[in-house]
């Protein structure tokens, strides 16, 4: 039978498979889902939702030790950008 999952409920299931040693394909059988119903819903999710989730700095604190630059690394690029970047300008 059929069985309709809600994109939470998706989300959760995959969150799951994440955390989990297994791949797609185990993870899906061992839990009776269908492989494709798992792609769909993770693509749904991923364009539904951005991967980049806005950060809320709760608490400063003063650094102990001298800080190291701030290394981006998209594949085989690497950028640096030194510690005392502001943040306004990172944020644009």
């Amino acid at each position: 039978m059929r069985k309709t999952r809600s994109l939470e409920q998706w989300c959760n299931i995959i969150e799951e498979q994440q955390a989990s040693d297994l791949t797609i394909t185990e993870f899906c059988q061992q839990r009776a889902l269908s492989k494709t119903s798992f792609y769909a819903a993770r693509s749904k999710l991923n364009t539904e939702s951005s991967r980049f989730v806005q950060a809320k700095v709760t608490k400063h604190v003063a650094p102990t030790e001298q800080q190291q630059p701030i290394t981006l690394a998209i594949g085989s690029v690497k950028i640096s950008l030194p510690p005392t970047m502001p943040v306004a300008y990172l944020s644009q």
